[in-house]
C-alpha cells in the first residue's frame, strides 16, 4: 500500500517497508538485557547526575563508543548512618537459618564463600559504577521468607535494599554502604490468571518480558512496555511507577495494578491481591506502595490488569519542520486514530543524525527534517486500521504538519521498531506539551552563552566540554528526556545545569521525574515538584511504616 501526495510541488511518499527496523535504534537500548553493555556498541547520550558538596564522586568509569568517560552515577554520601548495626557472622548465620545456605551469598569475611567481586553485579548500578560494598545478598523464594528476613533486620536495625532487575537509572536499587541486598530474582512464579477479566497474579520477581510472553498465549498484553523488559521485574516496575511506551494507551500503573501483596518493615504481610476492578471500601492502600521505591516495604505479589492484545500493529515515522507541527499532528492523531493509537514518540534531528552516522543507516525519510515522530497503532482489523492511518496522514499533510512519512510493513517490524527507544536518560521530566522543546533550546542557549557548547554542531565531536544536547521522548504523555554528551566531568557544566533545569521545570508546574523515580540522584530536588507540606507528610508516612528507617535508606526523601 503506497500513498503518494504532493506538497509544495514536491512528491511525498508514505510507503510500506521503506526503512530497516534498526533505523530507529536511537537511544542506546539495543539488547533485551540492558545490563549487557559489552554487547552494545552505541552512541551514548546521557546527562550528568547531581553532584552536591555532601556527596563525593567515586573513581569509576564506563567505556562507551570506545571512549572512557567518567560517570556521575557514583554519588555517595560522606558518612554511613550510625543508627544501623554493622553486620556480623552471627547475623549471616541467622539469615542462613531463615533461608538456606544456597539462598545466602556472603563474603568470606562473614563466613560465606564469596569474594566481593562475586557480588559486583548486585553492588553495581546500571551505569556500571560500583557504588556499594554489600557483603551479603539474600534470595528469598516466598513471602514468608521475606517476612522473616525483614522482621529480623528490623529488630536488629540492619539496613536493607530491595532489588529487582537492578535496571533503574537513579540509584534506587543499589547499595551505598554495607546494606543487605534482598534480591527478588528467585521470586518469579506466576500464580494465576483469570481469562474472563484478564487479571494476572504473579510474584514480584517475574521479568516483564516473560509475563508479556505468558499472557500473549491467551491473546492478552501487559499494560506497559519498556526497553528493559528483558531484565526488569514487575515488582520494580511498580515500585518506581514505571511508564514506558504503552502509557498513552493503557495509562499509569496506578490504574492497572488491581492489588498488591507487601511485606512491611516489621515483617507484617499485607495481602491485598484483589482482582476487582471496582472496590470503594476504605483507603486504597496499594497506591502508596506504587512508586515508593521500596522505602515502605517490599512488594512480593502483584495483581495486574492485562489488556486484549491488538491483532494488528502499524508504525509510521513522520518528519516535521517544526516542533509545533509535531504538536499539531499529535492533536490530529488523538482525534483521527483515537481508540487504536498506542504510542506517539518524538526525537530531534541531532538524535537522528548521530544514530544514522554511528550505525551507517540511511534516513528512512527522503529528506532530513528538524523533528521526527513515531506513531504506533494497534487494533483488530488491519484494513480498518490502515484506512484510518491513511486518512490521518492525509489530513496531517493537508494541514501542512507532516512533510514526509513511511509505514512499517508488518507487526514484527513495528514491534522491533518501537522498542528501539531506550530508557537511558539524564533528565526525565514532565512538562506541558506546549513547553516541550523550549527547555532543550533554553539549555542549549545557556551552555552556549557560557562557552561550553556550540549549538548546531549536528552531533559532531567538538572542542567544547559539551558535545551534544538532544531532546526526545513521549510527547503523547508529556514526558521529555533531555540528554547531554560530555567529554568529562566538569563542575562548571554541572553548576550550569543544576538546579537550573529543575527550577525551569518548577516554573511550568512540571515534574522533575516523569517515570524514573527519585532514588539517590533526585531526592534532594524533590522540592521543585512538591511543596514543603507534601514533603513533610511523605516523611511522616515513612516514619509510620518504617520507624527504624531500615528500608532502602539514603534515598527517595531529602534529608
Amino acid at each position: 500500500m503506497i500513498l503518494a501526495r504532493t506538497l509544495n510541488n514536491k512528491p511525498v511518499n508514505i510507503a510500506t517497508s521503506v526503512f530497516k527496523p534498526c533505523s530507529l535504534n536511537l537511544f542506546f537500548l539495543l539488547s533485551t538485557n540492558r545490563r549487557d553493555f559489552s554487547s552494545i556498541s552505541t552512541t551514548l547520550l546521557y546527562s550528568p547526575f547531581v553532584l552536591q558538596p555532601k556527596y563525593k564522586l567515586l573513581n569509576h568509569s564506563a567505556t562507551f563508543c570506545n571512549k572512557n568517560i567518567v560517570r556521575f552515577a557514583s554519588l555517595h554520601p560522606l558518612t554511613r548512618a550510625s543508627k544501623f548495626v554493622k553486620l556480623s557472622k552471627d547475623h549471616v548465620k541467622r539469615f542462613v537459618a531463615l533461608l538456606s545456605p544456597q539462598q545466602v551469598y556472603a563474603t568470606k569475611e562473614y563466613g560465606g564463600s564469596c569474594d566481593i567481586q562475586d557480588l559486583a553485579h548486585y553492588n553495581t548500578d546500571f551505569y556500571k559504577s560500583n557504588i556499594g560494598s554489600s557483603s551479603v545478598v539474600l534470595f528469598p523464594k516466598n513471602t514468608a521468607q521475606v517476612s522473616n528476613i525483614l522482621a529480623f533486620c528490623n529488630q536488629q536495625k540492619i539496613a536493607v535494599v530491595p532489588q529487582g532487575g537492578n535496571t533503574g537509572v537513579v540509584g534506587a536499587s543499589t547499595v551505598l554502604f554495607d546494606e543487605v541486598i534482598i534480591s527478588m530474582s528467585k521470586f518469579n512464579k506466576i500464580r494465576s490468571i483469570d481469562l474472563d477479566s484478564g487479571a494476572l497474579i504473579c510474584d514480584a520477581g517475574c521479568v516483564l518480558q516473560d509475563l508479556d510472553h505468558y499472557v500473549s498465549q491467551f491473546g492478552l498484553i501487559m499494560p506497559l512496555d519498556l526497553g528493559a523488559k528483558g531484565s526488569c521485574h514487575i515488582g520494580g516496575n511498580i515500585s518506581t511507577n514505571a511508564g514506558g511506551i504503552r502509557y498513552l494507551r493503557y495509562g499509569s500503573l496506578h490504574g492497572s495494578v488491581l492489588g498488591l501483596e507487601v511485606v512491611l518493615p516489621d515483617g507484617q504481610i499485607l495481602n491485598n491481591l484483589s482482582t476487582l476492578r471496582k472496590d470503594s471500601t476504605g483507603y486504597d492502600l496499594k497506591q502508596i506502595f506504587i512508586g515508593a521505591e521500596g522505602t515502605l516495604g517490599i512488594v512480593t505479589g502483584v495483581s495486574i490488569q492485562t489488556a486484549q492484545r491488538p491483532m494488528h500493529t502499524n508504525v509510521a515515522i513522520l518528519g516535521f519542520n517544526s516542533f509545533d507541527d509535531a504538536r499539531g499532528t499529535l492533536a490530529l492523531a488523538k482525534t483521527h486514530l483515537s481508540e487504536i493509537l498506542s504510542a506517539f514518540e518524538f526525537w530531534d534531528d541531532i538524535s537522528m543524525n548521530i544514530t544514522l552516522d554511528h550505525f551507517k543507516f540511511k534516513n528512512p525519510l527522503s529528506d532530513p527534517y528538524a523533528f521526527y515522530a513515531l506513531i504506533e497503532t494497534g487494533g483488530s482489523n488491519n484494513t480498518h486500521d490502515q484506512e484510518k492511518i491513511i486518512a490521518f496522514l492525509e489530513h496531517s499533510m493537508d494541514k501542512g504538519f507532516v512533510k514526509d512519512g513511511t509505514l512499517a510493513r508488518d507487526k514484527t517490524q513495528a514491534t522491533e521498531a518501537i522498542r528501539k527507544f531506550g530508557v537511558l536518560h539524564g533528565y526525565d521530566i514532565s512538562i506541558p506539551t506546549s513547553k516541550f522543546y523550549d527547555i532543550v533550546n533554553d539549555v542549549r542557549k545557556r551552555l552556549e552563552d557560557a562557552k561550553v557548547f556550540t549549538n548546531a554542531t549536528n552531533g559532531q565531536i567538538t572542542a567544547n566540554k559539551v558535545d551534544v544536547i538532544v531532546g526526545y521522548g513521549h510527547i503523547g504523555d508529556g514526558n521529555i528526556h533531555l540528554n547531554l554528551m560530555l567529554k568529562t566531568i566538569d563542575s562548571k557544566v554541572i553548576q550550569l545545569l543544576e538546579p537550573y533545569i529543575y527550577e525551569w521545570v518548577s516554573t511550568v508546574s512540571g515534574s522533575i521525574s516523569a517515570e524514573h523515580g527519585l532514588g539517590l540522584v533526585k531526592k534532594d530536588y524533590l522540592k521543585y515538584s512538591k511543596s514543603p507540606e507534601i514533603i513533610q507528610l511523605m516523611k511522616k508516612i515513612k516514619k509510620i511504616y518504617d520507624p527504624n528507617e531500615i528500608m532502602n535508606p539514603y534515598k527517595f526523601l531529602p534529608n
